[in-house]
């Protein structure tokens, strides 16, 4: 017993001096950092499990509206009445609510107005805009039956407190809130609503038009965020049913879909809006021709225009005298059938331009329902705006002048978003990338798909990408507002669906990459995950210890450097075998490729799993070539995000 604890001793010395003589690398690489087993700060609750699924008392609040709203296009304003009918589902009493105002955000007095720089572009606003917008409140009421009181509230910027007489019961106690305003809509709401000029008739592009009610959740209670313009939103989800009142010559669109069309439209426009629905080409509504013909809508002064959509989170609606409209059949899993329609002027018409958005939203929505969960909407409506490309359920704005593979991009990355975050209702104000980042990723394979790669690019070398991992560049791990505006597109979109796709392609592979994914849209459609959620259940699905990955490419800002660093023979002699170094010089791990080529052109290629740099900054491994090598290549394919090319490559 003694003699073999001495030989164990001994054997332990021995390999702490080997490790104290071993020549310094030079690496920045802390291994404990990356792969310490101290990831997950909080245990699977009875509301979110510990393998990434909604716990078995999971629950979330409703939020459903009817909505009464009438357009004036002299005056640019919408006046409307809101009816929230809210169910607490939570274990805990409410004493008060809190709604979202997001167009307050549109007032010279508004914090994040305050924030738009006073020089320089800015996607979010004009630091020199007077624009008085924002809601007018007429009443906010308690509906209890027949009889209506005057709520108790307060406005802060763009939220507003109703404080209530009596708490809200948990578990299933129901409110109904009724509220009177007006607003004027701002001719560029943030890219996200707004008014385009055209030669026939302004577009109006209609959203966060409403008051909507904030999340309440398991997670921080009340969500009440303010709008300040990068961070988009987090919605309850609920059934709407809304009316909009317009002049009589304009094509009015919405999220939901059109319930009363025989009495909007034409008899002509009647027949080839019925025969569209069964036309897998598109059909021509309302044609260009026509446009400026009064006879094309029915002889009111106003229509009004009835559309409802069920478990949506949003409603935007567009209204234009300028509309060409044209549709056509969606195809969607288990026989299921939906209608896909585009909406633009005159200007944008074109087969190079926006006489194949409908064709684009098409494919765009039939690719994503058999990859990923089935299209849960009957109508999908794309709008030329002045909005460069905008979501929200059943409907999308896009830049008008998008052409060919741009408007082929921006309408299936708008689409992709019925996915990211319409079904799978994420916080974006909070968590950006798990929407923005989650669609560039899925957009990737859908445009790869569309129309046998029509539109495929090459993909971005990642190698030395400064923006991604350079000192200007942040975690993604960040909310958009907390994040500097020109780091947005990389860190929103690019660098998490990037991530996702090494996951895929690098990590996981395809099928079980797949598998995971997909559960976890099932997993969390129609409801409110975190990123905790994600990564538990992706770990958990897949059958592997992400933690690394996740801190490498989403909570920090790490890089990415592997090196070769030196290549001998066994006993100097290379019939024996070649011994390649490698070093993982900076605080990002990836596995490793290797490529070599032999004195006689004779090539091949070792993989390693990243599991060698567990305990290691370097580590070297052996290949049996039989002859001289002449050249060795780390990462020949530039697929992980190499910041340095100066050391990939040793040669003899």
């Amino acid at each position: 017993m003694k003699k073999s604890l001495l030989i164990l001793i001994t054997a332990f010395t021995s390999m702490e001096l080997m490790a104290q003589v071993q020549p310094a690398t030079g690496s920045g690489f802390d291994y404990h950092a990356l792969f310490s087993p101290l990831f997950y700060t909080y245990n699977g609750n009875e509301y979110r499990a510990a393998n990434g699924e909604p716990g078995p008392a999971y629950w979330q609040n409703k939020a459903s509206y009817r909505i009464d709203a009438v357009l004036n296009d002299s005056k640019n304003e919408v006046t409307a009445t809101v009816t929230l009918d809210y169910t607490n589902n939570s274990p805990q009493e409410l004493p008060y609510l809190w709604l979202q105002l997001d167009q307050n955000l549109f007032n010279d007095t508004s914090r994040g107005h305050a924030k738009i720089p006073a020089t320089g572009h800015s996607r979010y606003g004009d630091a020199n805009s007077e624009f008085k917008g924002g809601f007018r409140l007429q009443s906010v009421k308690l509906v209890n039956g027949q009889t209506q009181t005057n709520a108790s509230y307060i406005i802060t910027d763009t939220r507003m407190q109703v404080r209530l007489d009596k708490p809200l019961v948990p578990k299933g106690g129901e409110l109904k809130l009724k509220i009177a305003y007006s607003y004027t809509i701002p001719q560029y709401g943030a890219d996200r609503t707004g008014i385009l000029n055209t030669a026939n008739g302004d577009i109006f592009s209609v959203a966060q038009w409403y008051p909507r009610m904030c999340v309440f959740d398991d997670i921080r209670g009340w969500n009440t965020d303010p709008y300040l313009g990068a961070g988009e939103f987090y919605l309850e989800y609920g059934d709407f049913d809304v009316n909009i009142t317009a002049p009589s010559g304009m094509i009015v669109v919405g999220s939901g879909e059109l319930q009363n069309p025989e009495e909007v439209l034409t008899a002509q426009q009647l027949q080839r809006y019925n025969r569209a629905k069964e036309s897998d080409k598109t059909v021509i509504i309302r044609g260009k021709d026509e446009v400026t013909k009064a006879k094309t809508q029915p002889g009111k002064q106003t229509l009004t225009w009835n559309f409802k959509i069920a478990n949506a989170r949003d409603f935007a609606w567009a209204a234009s005298r300028s509309f060409i409209w044209d549709a056509a059949r969606i195809n969607l899993p288990e026989g299921k059938k939906g209608l896909a329609m585009s909406v633009y002027p005159v200007e944008s018409d074109g087969k190079g331009a926006w006489g194949r958005s409908t064709e684009y939203t098409r494919a765009s929505i039939e690719n994503y329902s058999k990859r990923w969960l089935a299209y849960p909407y009957y109508s999908a409506v794309n709008v030329a705006s002045n909005v460069g490309g905008m979501e929200y359920p059943g409907i999308v704005f896009c830049g008008a002048r998008a052409t060919g593979s741009g408007l082929w991009g921006v309408t299936d990355h708008e689409f992709g978003h019925t996915w990211f975050p319409m079904i799978v209702g994420s916080n974006e104000r909070r968590y950006g990338w798990m929407d923005e980042g989650f669609n560039t990723f899925i957009n990737g394979i859908s445009t790869a798909d569309f129309n046998n790669g029509e539109y495929k690019q090459r993909k971005r070398d990642p190698h030395g990408i400064g923006y991604m991992f350079g000192p200007q560049s942040e975690p993604v791990y960040n909310t958009p507002d907390a994040m500097k505006e020109r780091n947005i597109g990389n860190l929103l979109y690019y660098k998490p669906g990037y991530a996702l796709e090494l996951l895929r392609d690098q990590i996981l592979g395809h099928d079980r990459f797949d598998y995971a994914f997909k559960k976890y849209i099932r997993d969390w459609a129609y409801k409110h995950p975190t990123p905790w959620d994600f990564f538990r259940s992706m770990e958990n699905s897949a059958g592997e210890d992400l933690a690394w990955f996740w801190k490498g490419m989403i909570l920090n800002n790490y890089a990415l450097d592997q090196a070769v660093t030196n290549v001998e023979y066994v006993n100097g002699d290379p019939k024996q075998g070649a011994l390649i170094s490698i070093e993982n010089a900076a605080q990002m791990a990836m596995p490793v490729v290797v490529e070599y080529t032999t004195v006689s052109g004779k090539t091949g290629r070792k993989t390693l799993p990243v599991e060698i740099w567990q305990n290691n900054n370097s580590w070297t491994f052996k290949i049996n070539t039989g002859e001289v090598l002449n050249k060795v290549v780390i990462d020949p394919d530039h697929i992980f995000p190499d910041v340095d090319n100066s050391n990939n490559t040793w040669a003899k």
